[in-house]
């Protein structure tokens, strides 16, 4: 029940905050009715997996101040899960997606105890090693399609729940808003619980932390699971949303890096920061990319410009946009006081 409470628990917001949220969860509830074209759906969808991809990131990466870069090495276990299920032994989605879940964070506690002995960079590096070289295990494994990937083939009586799979992607954007809001409720619950406090702890001083009784490593070891349940969903969702999946696809070392700026942009260790982020880069990237890239011919230059903004963000809050928000109210505050 506790958790339950803390899910709900929104006090220490400034009630502006949570004006704003409704506002913006109205218009998501609403996006698929309004005028929009195709594009803009599949952008949306994209933007609630990045922001999924965030929210697991930050439980790990923001609170518990690890910068993981191997994340989507368990975004293809799910994704490769529910593929091979679905296409060998014809297992549904939601049977499918909990069975990835469990792969992933098994094979999270089997690398993550070895992986939390390192610190800063060591750290970071290693997460990428261990996605690359999954990465290559699955593209020579015949089992999983090798190379070439797999392809899930289309049912016949569309649409069909139990499968995912629709002709119209409205279906899909409000199965992923529920997921989104479930995220959104769990990390709320996850800032509020004993282990998120634990975490914080560790990140401000992880010495200071030890001789407090934390058990630095164990917590950091229940927080990487936790980020790993959040990506092994989206990319079960991936696999039937795309119907087709490969290793460069779902487990590429770009989309690790861009897990991690969406929540380091937005803000790492905050509720809003990775949907913040996700809401930048996701169709800066997008219409960026298909107007310079397909339009005027400057393949590439939405890379640079967006990596320029991320830079300039970062020289001028290293907490990103929702570090740059709290300080402007911190300086209004203070005027406030001094006047």
């Amino acid at each position: 029940m506790e958790a339950v409470r803390n899910a709900f628990d929104f006090s220490d917001f400034p009630r502006l905050d949570l004006w704003v949220a409704g506002g913006v969860l109205a218009f998501l509830l609403a996006f698929p009715a309004l005028p929009h074209s195709s594009f803009a759906m599949t952008i949306m969808i994209q933007f609630l997996m990045f922001s999924l991809y965030g929210m697991g990131w930050n439980t790990i990466g923001g609170y518990a101040g690890q910068v993981d870069l191997g994340k989507a090495q368990y975004n293809g276990i799910g994704a490769y899960t529910t593929a091979v299920m679905m296409v060998r032994w014809d297992v549904p989605f939601w049977v499918s997606m909990p069975v990835g879940m469990a792969l992933a964070v098994g094979w999270s506690f089997i690398i993550g105890y070895p992986l939390f002995r390192l610190k800063g960079h060591y750290f970071a590096i290693a997460t990428i090693a261990t996605s690359l070289i999954l990465k290559d295990v699955f593209e020579v494994w015949d089992f999983v399609g090798a190379a070439k990937g797999m392809e899930i083939p289309i049912r016949k009586n569309l649409p069909d729940f139990l499968y995912l799979q629709f002709k119209q992607d409205y279906y899909y954007y409000y199965i992923l808003l529920a997921l989104f809001l479930v995220g959104l409720l769990y990390l709320n619950a996850f800032r509020h619980s004993r282990l998120g406090f634990q975490l914080r702890a560790i990140k401000d001083n992880e010495d200071v932390a030890r001789s407090l009784g934390i058990d630095a490593h164990w917590c950091k070891i229940k927080a990487y699971a936790v980020a790993t349940a959040f990506v092994a969903v989206v990319g079960s969702f991936h696999a039937c949303y795309n119907f087709n999946i490969e290793p460069e696809d779902v487990m590429s070392l770009d989309l690790s890096i861009l897990i991690a700026m969406m929540a380091l942009l937005g803000g790492a260790g905050s509720l809003w920061g990775p949907i913040i982020g996700a809401a930048i880069l996701v169709p800066l990237k997008s219409y960026l990319g298909d107007w310079l890239g397909a339009s005027a011919g400057l393949v590439g230059l939405n890379l640079v410009i967006y990596g320029g903004i991320i830079m300039l963000i970062a020289a001028v809050q290293p907490r990103g946009v929702w570090g740059m928000v709290e300080a402007a109210r911190a300086r209004r505050r203070g005027g406030h006081g001094a006047a």
